[in-house]
C-alpha cells in the first residue's frame, strides 16, 4: 500500500495525526519514515534524546486520544522493543478524560436495555464516579435493591477508533514495504494484536466473562472476592457490575486506623496473582493499586478484568525453568529455554547473547531468593532483548508488566515479603506435574502419535515436493544451521519411534510367551535360562531408558 492511499482514505483523521506530530517536533522522523516530505528547518527531531523524545511522543499520543493512548500504554510494557527511557515516558500515560453528558448516558442506557432508565434502576448517579477515554462509571440501585457500578461506552467511541485502527493497520503495511525494521519487528502482526486487545475492550462482554473466569478461579477461597455480573442489566456497551465497597490497596493510613493486618493482605495478593498465573493461565493483566480494594477480614477484591493475560502449558513451563534456571546459574540451560521458546532467530549474534545472559545470572547466582527483585529481572531480560532484537511473546510482556506493578505494591504492604521467594512454590509444584508419570505418558503417547501422522504423511509430502521441483517452482532458503536443527530434530524423532516400536515389539513378544506358558502349563526356559523373568527386565529397563530421554530433552 502506498501513502497516497492511506491519505485518501482517511484524509482528515491522517492529517490530524501527522499534524499533532509535526507540532510535537517529529517533523524529522516523519520525513525520515517516508511520510512527509520535508523536515521542518526548526526542529530538532536528530538531535532529541531518548528522554526529549519520550516526552514529546507522551504529550503527542495523549492528544490524539483513547486509541493511541493505549498503543503507548502497551508499549511501555514492551521493553524488548522499545528503549527503557521512552518506555519509562509512555506509563505516565493517564487513561483520565473528562465525562461526557449524563443526558447521554441516559440515551446509551436506554438504547442498550430496551427500557426507561428509571424502569431499570430504582436510583441512577447523574455524576460519574470515574472517567476514562473509553467510558464513564455511574453508581446506581437495582428495583431488588442491590448497589451497583455501571460502567458506559463513550457515545461514537467505536467508529473514531474503528478509523484509527484502520490508519495504522495502513501505516504498518506501508512501513514493512519500506522499512528494514518494521519487517525485521513485524509490525503489522503487532498491530493487528493490538487491535484485537483494543476491539475487546470495547466490548464489555468480554470484560463480563474474564471476571466471571477469574471468580471461578477462587469459588472456594472466601479471601479473594470477584464482583458479580448482572448479565440482565448488560450489553457490549454496558456492563452492570456489584459495587465494592472497601478501602483502596494503597491507602495504607487507612488499612492501619482500620486494624487490617498489611503482611497478610500481601501474602493473600501475591498468593492469588500467582496462582491465577501459574496454576490457571488466565490472570488480571493490570494489578495496579486502583484496581484491588480491601474488604473486611483482609479480604482481596479485584476489580476492572479489561486487560487479561494468558500463558499456555509450554509458557508457564518455560517462565518457571527460566527462574530455575537463573537460580542455578546455568547459562546454557537458559539459552535452551529461549531456543525452544522459539524466539531466537538466525540473526541472532549467539556468542553476544550468551554473553549477555551470563552477565544477568551471574548477577543472581547464589543470591539469596529475598534479596532478588523479580521484577528487576523481568527488566534487566526485557532489554537483552531489546539490544539483540528478539521479540518476546506478548503474553510474557503483560505477565512482566503485572508482576513489575505487583511488585511496587507489595514493597508498600510489607518490604519484607520477597515475590520471587513466594514464586518458588508454585514453580515447583508446575515441575512437578509437568514431570509426574501420569502427564508423563499422555504427553508421550501424543508425541508418539504426532510422529507417527508426520511419518504417515510423509510419502505424500515427499510426492508433493518432487511434483513442485518438476514444475522448477520450488525455492530455498536454508542456511547451514537450519539444516543442522532439521536434521537434529528429524534423528531424534526417528530415533524415538524406532526405540518405541522396538520396545512395543518386545512386549507383544513377551506377552505371546507368557499366554503360551500358561496355556501349556509350563515354564519357559532356553538353555536353562528363565526367559520371561529376563524379558521383563529388559523390557522395564527400556521404558524407563525411554521416559528418561524424553525428561532429558525437556520435549514431550
Amino acid at each position: 500500500m502506498d501513502l497516497l492511499k492511506i491519505r485518501i482514505r482517511h484524509t482528515k483523521r491522517f492529517q490530524e495525526i501527522i499534524n499533532v506530530f509535526l507540532r510535537n517536533g517529529f517533523s524529522h522522523f516523519l520525513f525520515r519514515l517516508g511520510l512527509t516530505n520535508r523536515a521542518s528547518s526548526t526542529d530538532s527531531g536528530s538531535e532529541m534524546n531518548m528522554q526529549d523524545a519520550g516526552v514529546k511522543l507522551r504529550h503527542a499520543l495523549q492528544e490524539l486520544g483513547p486509541t493511541f493512548i493505549k498503543l503507548g500504554q502497551i508499549a511501555s510494557s514492551r521493553r524488548d522493543l522499545v528503549p527503557p527511557e521512552i518506555a519509562f515516558e509512555l506509563e505516565k500515560l493517564q487513561d483520565h478524560v473528562a465525562s461526557f453528558p449524563f443526558s447521554k448516558v441516559r440515551e446509551i442506557v436506554e438504547a442498550e436495555l430496551e427500557e426507561p432508565l428509571e424502569r431499570l434502576f430504582s436510583h441512577f448517579e447523574e455524576e460519574p464516579l470515574a472517567s476514562a477515554s473509553i467510558g464513564q462509571v455511574h453508581i446506581a440501585h437495582l428495583p431488588s435493591g442491590e448497589k451497583v457500578a455501571v460502567k458506559v461506552q463513550r457515545p461514537d467511541i467505536r467508529p473514531n477508533v474503528e478509523t484509527d485502527l484502520s490508519i495504522l493497520s495502513d501505516l504498518a503495511r506501508f512501513l514493512e514495504d519500506n522499512t528494514d525494521w518494521a519487517k525485521t519487528y513485524h509490525l503489522r502482526d503487532m498491530i493487528i494484536e493490538f487491535s484485537r486487545s483494543l476491539e475487546d475492550e470495547l466490548d464489555y462482554r468480554v470484560e463480563g466473562r474474564n471476571s466471571e473466569r477469574i471468580a471461578k478461579q477462587f469459588e472456594e477461597d472466601p479471601y479473594v472476592h470477584i464482583p458479580q455480573v448482572y448479565w440482565d442489566f448488560s450489553t457490549d456497551k454496558v456492563l452492570t457490575m456489584e459495587m465494592v465497597h472497601g478501602v483502596k490497596v494503597n491507602d495504607l493510613e487507612k488499612l492501619d486506623t482500620g486494624g487490617y493486618d498489611r503482611k497478610l493482605i500481601a501474602r493473600r495478593i501475591v498468593d492469588s496473582m500467582f496462582h491465577q498465573i501459574l496454576d490457571e493461565g488466565f490472570f488480571h493483566g493490570d494489578p495496579h493499586p486502583g484496581n484491588i480494594y480491601i474488604l473486611p477480614e483482609n479480604v482481596v477484591s479485584y476489580l476492572d478484568f479489561g486487560m487479561v493475560g494468558r500463558l499456555d502449558n509450554e509458557l508457564k513451563y518455560h517462565f518457571a525453568t527460566l527462574l530455575i534456571h537463573l537460580r542455578d546459574g546455568s547459562t546454557e540451560d537458559m539459552i535452551d529455554t529461549f531456543s525452544a521458546m522459539g524466539i531466537l532467530s538466525e540473526n541472532t549474534d549467539m556468542r553476544a547473547f550468551t554473553r549477555d545472559v551470563d552477565d544477568l545470572q551471574t548477577r543472581y547466582y547464589d543470591v539469596s531468593l529475598n534479596e532478588v527483585s523479580l521484577g528487576s529481572i523481568f527488566v534487566e531480560l526485557f532489554q537483552v532483548a531489546y539490544r539483540h532484537h528478539i521479540i518476546i511473546p506478548s503474553e510474557i510482556s503483560i505477565l512482566g508488566k503485572a508482576i513489575l506493578t505487583l511488585e511496587g505494591l507489595i514493597a508498600k504492604l510489607d518490604p519484607e515479603l520477597s515475590i520471587m521467594e513466594a514464586v518458588e512454590p508454585f514453580g515447583k509444584r508446575l515441575m512437578w506435574e509437568r514431570y509426574n508419570p501420569k502427564n508423563l505418558l499422555e504427553n508421550s503417547w501424543k508425541d508418539f502419535v504426532e510422529n507417527i501422522e508426520i511419518l504417515t504423511n510423509l510419502p505424500k509430502d515427499l510426492k508433493a515436493i518432487t511434483t513442485t521441483i518438476r514444475k522448477g517452482k520450488l525455492q530455498l532458503d536454508i542456511n547451514v544451521q537450519q539444516v543442522q536443527v532439521f536434521l537434529g530434530r528429524l534423528d531424534r524423532i526417528s530415533n524415538r519411534l524406532s526405540f518405541s516400536i522396538i520396545l512395543l515389539s518386545f512386549s507383544i513378544l513377551m506377552v505371546g510367551l507368557i499366554i503360551g506358558s500358561a496355556i501349556a502349563g509350563q515354564t519357559n526356559l532356553l538353555w536353562q535360562f528363565p526367559i520371561i523373568e529376563a524379558g521383563s527386565i529388559i523390557a522395564s529397563l527400556m521404558f524407563l531408558f525411554l521416559i528418561y530421554t524424553i525428561i532429558r530433552s525437556g520435549r514431550m
